[in-house]
C-alpha cells in the first residue's frame, strides 16, 4: 500500500476465548508488518488479551481506553477498548460455551458499530465458534445475517475466500445440501457475478475474470447429468457478460480451481459452500482469508476456525490472521468515504 495513504483503522474484535483468538489477537498486534499498514483497536477484555499474550511467549505494548473514548486521529499508537466483561478464569479452554459466545458476540458488535459510526474503516475479528455464538444467541445464523442486522444493511452480502490473489465467491452458503438446485436461479447467479466483480475492483482488480462453476458433475455433460448448467447457469453468465462482467462458464468444478489456481481465472464462482471450501482449503488453509462483502467497509477474518485441539500451546499460525488485516487495509484505502472518514476524525480532534 503506497506510504501517500492514510493508514486506516481496523477495528479488531477478539473471537472465541476457549480457542486460539487471544493469543492470534496478540500476536497481531506485535507484527510490524501490520502496524505498518493500519492502525489496530482491539475490543475484547484486557484480562483475556494479557492470557493470549502470554500463552503467545510476548509482551505486545498498546494503550487501553474504555469504551465511548474518541480515538485520538493523528495517533499510530494500537488501542485496546477494554469492555472488561468476562474473566478468563470462568472459561474452559477448548470448550465451546454461552459465556464464550457472548464475549465474541459483544466484541463483534462493538466493532462493527465503530465502523458503522465512521469511526473505524475496517473490521476484522479472530475465529469464532459457531456452537457457542449459538449458545450465547440461538437465532444467530452466520456472520452476515448479524452484521447486516447491526449496521443495517437491506442490500445483498455475500462470503467470499480469499487466498492471495485467488478469490472464491458462492451463490449458496449455509443450507443444506438438498437445498441447493431449487435455490438458484438467474437472477440471483446474475447479482452473486455483480457482487463478485463489484468488490474485487475494490480489492484493486481492473477486471476480475471470473470462472463460474456447474452444479451437477461435468457441469451436467449437456444435461445428461441435469439441466441447471443450461436453464439457468449459462444465462445468468450470459447476461452478465452483457453487463460488461468477465464471466465465463459453466466450467466442471472438479477441474475449474486447477484453472484459476495456474492464472487462467482471479475467481470462481461456485454454487454451494463446500463446492469452493473444500478447493480453497486444499490450496492454502493456514492463509487464507474470509470476507464479508457487500458492506460499506470491508469485514475480514481468518478463513480457518478455533482450532481447540492446539489452543493453549501457543504454535497457532499467524498467516491467515495477518492476511485477513491487511487485506481490510488495502480495501479500506480503496473504499469510497474512507478518506473523508479520516479527514472527519483528524477534524473532530483537533
Amino acid at each position: 500500500m503506497s506510504q501517500a495513504r492514510h493508514r486506516p483503522i481496523i477495528a479488531l474484535a477478539m473471537g472465541d476465548p476457549a480457542g486460539i483468538s487471544p493469543e492470534l489477537t496478540a500476536k497481531l498486534v506485535s507484527l510490524d508488518e501490520v502496524s505498518s499498514q493500519a492502525r489496530l483497536v482491539v475490543i475484547g477484555d484486557r484480562r483475556v488479551f494479557d492470557e493470549g499474550a502470554r500463552i503467545a511467549g510476548i509482551k505486545p505494548e498498546l494503550k487501553t481506553i474504555a469504551p465511548g473514548t474518541e480515538v485520538e486521529a493523528g495517533n499510530d499508537e494500537p488501542l485496546f477498548i477494554d469492555l472488561a466483561h468476562l474473566d478468563p478464569a470462568g472459561i474452559t479452554r477448548a470448550v465451546a460455551s454461552e459465556a464464550g459466545g457472548a464475549f465474541a458476540l459483544q466484541n463483534y458488535r462493538h466493532a462493527l458499530t465503530l465502523a458503522r459510526d465512521g469511526r473505524a474503516d475496517a473490521v476484522c475479528f479472530t475465529p469464532f465458534n459457531k456452537r457457542a455464538m449459538r449458545l450465547a444467541r440461538p437465532v444467530y445464523d452466520d456472520e452476515i445475517a448479524f452484521s447486516a442486522e447491526v449496521v443495517g444493511l437491506t442490500t445483498p452480502a455475500s462470503e467470499f475466500n480469499v487466498l492471495e490473489r485467488l478469490w472464491n465467491a458462492r451463490v449458496t452458503s449455509h443450507i443444506a445440501l438438498k437445498d441447493v438446485a431449487s435455490s438458484l436461479s438467474v437472477e440471483r447467479i446474475h447479482r452473486a457475478l455483480k457482487l463478485t466483480d463489484q468488490c474485487m475492483r475494490s480489492a484493486g482488480f481492473a477486471r476480475p475474470r471470473i470462472a463460474v462453476a456447474g452444479l451437477n458433475p461435468h457441469a451436467g455433460d449437456s444435461g445428461n447429468f441435469g439441466t441447471e448448467e443450461i436453464d439457468i447457469i449459462a444465462p445468468a453468465v450470459s447476461t452478465a457478460r452483457h453487463d460488461g462482467i468477465a464471466a465465463e462458464g459453466p466450467f466442471p468444478a472438479d477441474t475449474v480451481f486447477l484453472r484459476a489456481r495456474d492464472g487462467a481465472f482471479d475467481a470462481v464462482l461456485t454454487m454451494y459452500h463446500d463446492q469452493g471450501q473444500i478447493a480453497m482449503k486444499l490450496l492454502g488453509f493456514d492463509r487464507g482469508v474470509t470476507l464479508l462483502g457487500g458492506f460499506p467497509f470491508p469485514i475480514c477474518t481468518p478463513a480457518h476456525g478455533t482450532a481447540y485441539d492446539i489452543a493453549g500451546r501457543g504454535i497457532a499460525a499467524i498467516g491467515a490472521t495477518k492476511a485477513a488485516v491487511l487485506l481490510a487495509a488495502e480495501m479500506a484505502c480503496r473504499t469510497p468515504g474512507s478518506q473523508s472518514r479520516a479527514a472527519v476524525r483528524a477534524a473532530t480532534a483537533s
